[in-house]
C-alpha cells in the first residue's frame, strides 16, 4: 500500500510540474487551445485531417497561434501573410528544421532534409552547385526528361490500351530521372533490384503519411516501444542505406577525379578535399543519408503529383481536351515536347499550377524551427520553437482563389486567357527551406504530362462523376486514391 501511495505521489508531482511548466511558457508564445498535461493538444486535432483542424483554430486564435504536440509547443502559421512574414521576410530566423521524431531516427541529423545549422547550409550549397554542374536549369537535363518521358510512353504503349493503375509506371519515370543524376545511368523499368528499391523509397512516405505515424511523431516514445508500421520505415531505410551503400563504393572504386560523372562522384571528390578537415560536414554516411534525401523528395512526390493530375484529368474531361488541343496546336504530332513550349501553352501551364494548387501535396509542410530568440508579431519565441507552417492556407485562400475547392485551371489565368502567376502558389514551400528540387519538378511535370498527352487519350473506367478525388491519407503527404484508367493510343 505504501509503494502505491508513492506512486500516486510521484505521478501527481509529474502532473503538477508538467501543468506549471506549460503555463509560464504559454504566457509568453501566441495564444492557442488549453493543452492537457502531457498530451497537450493532441486529441483536438483530428490526425486523419490535420489541415482542417488547424483552420478550425486559427477561425478562433488568429493567422499565428499555439499548440502543444504532446510536452512540446509548436507555433502554427496560418495564411499568406504570417506564412510570408516567417519563412520570407525573416528568412533566416526561421529557417532550422523543426523536430520529426522518426526521421531524426534514422536521418540522425545529416542530409540535406533535417539538417540545421552550418551542416545544413554546407550541405544544401553544395547539392545546388553538383546539381547545376550535372546540368540542373540547362538543356542537358531536359534532354534526359525528353528521353525519360518518351521511354514512359513506350511502357504506356505496352498496356495495349487495357485498364491498368498507372502508380508503378508514374514511380518509375521521375524516380530514373534521379539515378541518371546520381547514379549517371538509368535502370530498365523490368530492373528487379531498382523496383525493389524504388518500392522502399515509395512505400516510406505512404507510411510517414499515415495517421499513425502522425501519433508516433507526437510521443517519440512510442517509436522504441510499441509495435507498428513505423517498424517497416526502419527495415526500409536500412534497405536503402545497403542498397546506396554499394553504389558508393562502385563510385569510389571506379573515380575519376577530373572526370566527375555524376552527384556522387562530385561528393567524393569534395570529400577527399575534406580529409585534412576533421570538422568537415563531407563524410560517407552523410553522402547516403544527402543521396537518401535526393531520391525521396524527388521521387515520390513528382510521381504522386502525375498521379493526381491523371486522375484530375479523368474527372474533368473538358479541361483534358482543352489541353489536348493546346497540344496539337503547338507541338503537333511530329515532334517531342519541350520546355520553349509552355510560354506558348498557358491553359496547360495553368492545368498544371492548378493540379499542385489543389492536391496540397504537403499540406503542413515540413516542420520548422526559429534558429533564435525572436520576436515575431509582438510575440516572444524561443530558439529551438518547432513552428508549423499550414500550406494548404495559402493554395486554397479564397481571396486569391474564388472556390480554391474546385479544380480550375481559370484560377492561373487572366481574363485575355493568359498565365497568371500567383505569390500565393507554394507547393514547393517558400524561403531558405524551400524545396532544392523544384526546377527539375516543373520541368517533369510539364514534358511527362505534355507527352502522355500528346500520344493517348485517357480513358476512365467509371463516370467523371463518380470519380473520387478525395486523398487517402494526408499526414505528411497527400496521396490520392488507387484507381485504373485505359491509355488509348491516338
Amino acid at each position: 500500500m505504501d509503494a502505491f501511495v508513492v506512486l500516486v505521489f510521484i505521478l501527481s508531482c509529474l502532473f503538477l510540474l508538467s501543468l506549471w511548466r506549460q503555463s509560464s511558457e504559454r504566457g509568453k508564445l501566441p495564444p492557442g487551445p488549453t493543452p492537457l498535461p502531457l498530451i497537450g493538444n493532441f486529441f483536438q486535432i483530428d490526425v486523419k485531417d490535420i489541415s482542417g483542424s488547424l483552420t478550425n483554430f486559427s477561425k478562433v486564435y488568429g493567422p499565428v497561434f499555439t499548440l502543444y504536440l504532446g510536452r512540446k509547443p509548436a507555433v502554427v502559421l496560418h495564411g499568406y501573410e504570417a506564412v510570408k512574414e516567417a519563412l520570407i521576410d525573416h528568412g533566416e530566423e526561421f529557417a532550422g528544421r523543426g523536430s520529426f521524431p522518426m526521421a531524426e531516427r534514422y536521418n540522425k541529423g545529416l542530409g540535406i532534409v533535417f539538417s540545421n545549422g552550418n551542416r545544413w547550409k554546407d550541405i544544401r550549397r553544395f547539392s545546388l552547385m553538383a546539381l547545376r554542374s550535372l546540368g540542373m536549369g540547362k538543356r542537358s537535363i531536359e534532354d534526359r526528361v525528353q528521353e525519360e518521358a518518351q521511354c514512359l510512353v513506350e511502357e504506356l504503349r505496352k498496356t495495349n490500351g487495357s485498364p491498368c493503375d498507372p502508380t508503378f509506371i508514374l514511380s518509375c519515370a521521375p524516380c530514373n530521372v534521379i539515378c541518371s543524376i546520381i547514379f549517371q545511368n538509368r535502370f530498365d523499368y523490368t530492373d528487379q533490384d531498382f523496383l525493389t528499391f524504388m518500392e522502399k523509397v515509395n512505400e516510406n512516405v505512404r507510411i510517414l503519411s499515415s495517421p499513425w505515424l502522425q501519433v508516433c511523431n507526437n510521443f517519440p516514445s512510442l517509436i522504441d516501444y510499441c509495435p507498428g508500421s513505423h517498424h517497416t520505415i526502419t527495415k526500409n531505410v536500412n534497405y536503402i542505406r545497403s542498397y546506396l551503400s554499394e553504389k558508393i563504393k562502385e563510385h569510389q572504386e571506379t573515380l575519376d577525379v577530373a572526370n566527375p560523372r555524376d552527384f556522387i562522384d562530385y561528393y567524393l571528390i569534395k570529400l577527399k578535399q575534406g580529409n585534412y578537415n576533421q570538422q568537415s560536414e563531407f563524410t560517407l554516411e552523410n553522402l547516403a543519408t544527402t543521396v537518401r534525401d535526393l531520391f525521396a523528395a524527388g521521387t515520390e512526390t513528382t510521381s504522386t503529383t502525375l498521379r493526381y493530375a491523371l486522375l484530375l484529368l479523368l474527372k474533368h474531361p473538358h479541361v483534358t481536351a482543352k489541353v489536348q488541343e493546346e497540344i496539337d496546336q503547338v507541338v503537333g504530332r511530329h515532334r517531342n515536347p519541350c520546355m520553349q513550349d509552355r510560354s506558348h501553352m498557358p491553359y496547360t501551364d495553368a492545368m498544371i499550377h492548378e493540379v499542385q494548387r489543389f492536391i496540397d501535396l504537403i499540406p503542413t509542410n515540413l516542420p520548422h524551427a526559429v534558429t533564435c530568440d525572436i520576436k515575431f508579431r509582438d510575440y516572444f519565441i524561443p530558439k529551438g520553437t518547432t513552428i508549423i507552417t499550414s500550406l494548404s492556407s495559402v493554395l486554397h485562400d479564397s481571396k486569391e482563389f474564388p472556390n480554391p475547392e474546385v479544380f480550375d485551371p481559370g484560377h492561373f489565368l487572366d481574363k485575355n486567357g493568359k498565365f497568371k502567376k500567383s505569390d500565393y502558389f507554394m507547393p514547393f514551400s517558400t524561403g531558405k527551406r524551400m524545396c532544392a528540387g523544384e526546377g527539375l519538378a516543373r520541368m517533369e511535370l510539364f514534358l511527362f504530362l505534355t507527352t502522355i498527352l500528346q500520344n493517348f487519350k485517357l480513358k476512365s473506367l467509371v463516370h467523371p462523376k463518380d470519380i473520387d478525388t478525395t486523398p487517402v491519407v494526408n499526414g505528411l503527404a497527400s496521396l490520392p486514391p488507387s484507381y485504373q484508367l485505359c491509355f488509348i493510343p491516338v
